[in-house]
């Protein structure tokens, strides 16, 4: 899972993901990394709309997110 993050952080790109808290609570977020340390991530996340921070452990799946162009023809 590790390495999924560091692609998606080195490419800038916005992920959804599937989180499960210290408290066994389940989410889906979709964010976009800022940096990662060891063991934790901080990143922007869409649903709060504030800057968060996540335990890599605690990431239980990720999804690149594409974004559809708008094509006038």
């Amino acid at each position: 899972m590790k390495e999924q993050l560091i692609k998606a952080m080195q490419r800038n790109q916005i992920i959804d993901l599937i989180y499960m808290s210290k408290g066994g609570k389940i989410t889906k977020r979709r964010v976009k990394i800022i940096k990662m340390t060891d063991g934790i991530f901080q990143d922007y996340c869409f649903v709060k709309h504030a800057k968060r921070t996540f335990i890599i452990e605690n990431v239980l799946a990720t999804s690149s997110v594409f974004r559809k162009e708008n094509v006038v023809v």
